[in-house]
């Protein structure tokens, strides 16, 4: 019944055009006086109320199909929020994540490009503009040999089909170099930036994809080139899941304590660095030599870009 009521409402202008109609056809049926100028009249009315009625449904058709343009156009945009980046686009999404935003999150696997240019363009932004950094790393656990020689073991799956050479090889000792890197990089701005936030999260599980998180996006990479990586923007739905599902990573990783570490130079010595990752209860393997050493201090404060390979 209410359909009905409804659909009388919205077609009103044709109901009374066919009303109209059916009422001259039945006076002149039984036979009730009506003149031919009324004859032609009505009918002139109720062509014109059909004509009327025309009108208005192409009226109504004209704007329903504007409304569904505007929701088809809306959806776009919401989609294109969410895209797919590759090739030198993945550098670019991460330089422009890095506009203002006093937040970086990233959980990956030894965060070779966190070192090399995040947290020092972060920490650089930080200091000119005496603004407060919070950044919070998610990697896996250097001390752990299994874990290492897992997440080794993954890397070169994908470096074999891209005919890697054999120097640039992922082994388990450069992945576990490579993951104490990143620990001493976040000890060393720690104590050259005192409005810098910054904790580390050691997993023991292997992370086949990365993510580098801010206050106006999220991105996704992968260590094969060949496949794709994504970009999340703020509003999307999937930037607020992801923003819990890191904080829950980090919840079950171990969190090392950077408090009263002991003092590390512009340039490291060995020795300090040593110090370092005892007091973490880190301590470096016993059979890495001072060269070594040397190696992960190079990693920590010169690594190069891996997208600019």
């Amino acid at each position: 019944m209410e359909l009905g009521v409804g659909w009388i409402i919205r077609n009103l202008d044709v109901v009374i055009a066919v009303g109209l109609g059916l009422t001259i056809g039945l006076l002149d049926v039984f036979g009730e006086v009506v003149s031919d100028d009324v004859s032609s009249g009505a009918t002139l009315l109720v062509l014109g109320a059909l004509a009327v009625g025309s009108m208005t449904e192409r009226l109504r058709r004209r704007s329903d199909i504007q409304e569904v343009s505007a929701d088809t156009r809306r959806a776009l945009e919401d989609l294109a929020m969410v895209r797919s980046l590759s090739g030198n686009e993945v550098g670019e999404a991460l330089s422009k994540a890095r506009e203002q935003t006093n937040r970086w999150y990233f959980k990956g696997g030894t965060g070779t490009y966190l070192r090399a240019v995040t947290l020092p363009r972060c920490v650089e932004a930080a200091t000119r503009q005496r603004t407060q950094l919070s950044i919070k790393i998610d990697i896996i656990n250097p001390g752990s040999e299994k874990t290492c020689s897992d997440y080794a073991r993954f890397r070169q799956t994908f470096a074999m089909q891209r005919n890697v050479d054999a120097a640039d090889a992922w082994t388990a000792t450069r992945t576990r170099k490579e993951s104490y890197a990143t620990v001493l990089a976040a000890c060393w701005y720690r104590q050259r930036l005192d409005t810098l936030e910054i904790s580390v999260h050691l997993s023991s599980g292997v992370p086949t994809l990365r993510f580098d998180l801010s206050e106006s996006c999220l991105v996704i990479t992968q260590d094969d080139p060949n496949r794709v990586n994504l970009l999340v923007a703020r509003d999307q739905p999937l930037y607020d899941y992801y923003v819990t599902e890191l904080h829950q990573s980090r919840e079950q990783a171990e969190r090392l304590d950077l408090h009263a570490l002991p003092p590390l130079s512009d340039e490291p010595t060995v020795d300090e660095v040593r110090a370092v990752f005892d007091h973490l209860r880190l301590p470096l393997p016993a059979v890495f030599t001072d060269g070594d050493v040397g190696e992960i201090i190079e990693k920590a404060l010169h690594a190069d870009d891996p997208y600019r390979r």
